[in-house]
């Protein structure tokens, strides 16, 4: 496969067509809200009480009672324990298992494109096969690197945006992680304004349902996919 630039598009063409995937995939949109949370919370509550972690409410709140110093160096301690490393660990092995749902969307939009029938079982073809280690690999390579960065303020948004396209280019043109990255750098060099504007808009639409709506939030929650799918397709035009 060969990758062609077009002419650039205007930034209302690419919104337009981001809403549009999303507002034709509702139904998706829920299920893929429902199936996340429902597996995050879960997981959550089942690792919390296996580790006991419920039980260093009662110590906090002790510490609480002495003073707000007292609580944060006693949230420090217990942060430090082995049972607290093992949850966040758990956790975090709960949000790696999750990532492939979201590469479901991207076959969803494609048929739509192709005009073919959709079904439910298409947003976990991510788990097919092979495709659950590779892009579960991919998570893990772009969740450690961001962790390493996470605590200043420009650089995790500067890896959000040279990672954008790498999981669709993954997905519908097989490429590696870095000949993804590559190819995006590429992309990013010509339609930085287009693709900065769509990340904002995806991050505030994603999370307004919540805000606003709250249970709204399990439609939007997963707009984000649509938007990357939209620049993906309006910037990479794939060649048999």
């Amino acid at each position: 496969m060969q990758e062609k630039y077009p002419q650039k598009p205007g930034l209302d063409f690419i919104l337009k067509q981001a809403f549009y995937y999303w507002n034709r995939t509702l139904l998706y949109q829920l299920m893929f809200s429902i199936i996340y949370f429902a597996l995050f919370f879960s997981s959550i509550f089942f690792f919390a009480d296996y580790f006991g972690i419920f039980e260093f409410n009662d110590e906090l709140q002790i510490a609480l009672q002495k003073g707000f110093n007292e609580y944060l160096q006693k949230s420090q301690e217990l942060g430090k324990t082995e049972n607290a490393v093992n949850f966040v660990y758990s956790v975090l092995g709960t949000i790696i298992f999750l990532y492939p749902l979201n590469l479901g969307f991207y076959q969803i939009f494609k048929m739509l494109d192709l005009k073919e029938p959709t079904e439910l079982s298409d947003l976990f073809v991510g788990y097919r096969g092979l495709n659950f280690f590779r892009y579960m690999s991919y998570f893990i390579f772009w969740f450690f690197f961001y962790s390493l960065i996470a605590q200043t303020v420009i650089l995790p948004v500067i890896w959000v945006i040279i990672t954008l396209f790498v999981a669709p280019l993954m997905f519908f043109q097989n490429k590696t992680i870095f000949e993804g990255i590559a190819l995006n750098w590429k992309a990013l060099k010509m339609y930085f304004i287009e693709i900065f504007v769509c990340v904002i808009v995806a991050f505030l639409f994603k999370y307004i349902g919540f805000a606003l709506f709250l249970v709204g939030g399990l439609l939007t929650f997963p707009f984000w996919n649509a938007m990357i799918y939209s620049l993906y397709k309006t910037i990479f035009e794939e060649i048999n």
